[in-house]
């Protein structure tokens, strides 16, 4: 058995969200020693999405850990099939499988934010009134910053998947389930966590436990980058 250098951890974010919705738990990372980084993309297309998930891989050390959160499931899922990853972490997320879209998971198991909603342009605004069900369990002040800076997708974002392999199938993945989530169903993260076979963790947050419970995040995150590296050196 050789030594395994630590994991890369590389983040993708969901909608209404970038890069910096990460913010606490990175430094902790960071402070563990793991290279850390999170893409910044779009959410213009999924192709061009998973493009700048490719280009980010391209500048990190290898093995990685993937996470990603909400709709960053699906970028996860179709990014994870690079032989440079070796594992995948789950936060409220979707997880298509071939022949499924994002969209097709949702309705599912239909959510309160959506009827906070406003098209505009064809580009999906989360109207004021949308952080209770999207970030519900931050302060005030915080829910204004994240309604201030949430970043709209392209309206048809959610159709555009076509996955032609799930790496959950055959790699470790784990799963932060958000009991109390009003944008992606519990019932639908149940499903689709059952189905991928992840080591599941519940905690009571809501959509958003990297901001409002990042402690539970971090910790999920080691234990994940521990496995993968154990793994890798075996």
């Amino acid at each position: 058995m050789s030594l395994q250098r630590k994991p890369t951890i590389v983040f993708c974010h969901g909608i209404w969200a970038d890069g910096s919705c990460f913010s606490k738990v990175i430094p902790a990372l960071q402070a563990d020693g793991y290279e850390v980084i999170a893409v910044q993309y779009s959410l213009e297309s999924f192709e061009e999405d998973l493009a700048m998930v490719k280009r980010t891989l391209d500048r990190v050390g290898s093995p990685v850990l993937l996470v990603g959160h909400s709709y960053g499931g699906a970028t996860i899922t179709a990014s994870g099939v690079d032989d440079r990853v070796a594992g995948l972490v789950y936060i409220g997320a979707v997880a298509p499988d071939v022949g499924e879209t994002v969209q097709d998971q949702l309705n599912k198991y239909p959510s309160d934010i959506f009827s906070h909603v406003e098209i505009v342009d064809g580009y999906a605004w989360m109207l004021p009134n949308g952080t209770e069900f999207f970030c519900g369990d931050l302060s005030e002040e915080e829910q204004k910053l994240v309604w201030a800076t949430h970043f709209p997708p392209h309206a048809d974002l959610f159709t555009q998947q076509n996955l032609q392999s799930t790496p959950w199938k055959s790699k470790p993945s784990w799963y932060i389930l958000c009991l109390q989530d009003h944008t992606v169903h519990p019932d639908l993260q149940r499903w689709v966590s059952k189905r991928m076979g992840a080591t599941v963790i519940e905690v009571e947050s809501s959509h958003v436990p990297m901001l409002s419970k990042p402690d539970v995040v971090i910790e999920v995150i080691r234990k994940a980058a521990a496995a993968v590296q154990k793994n890798k050196a075996a």
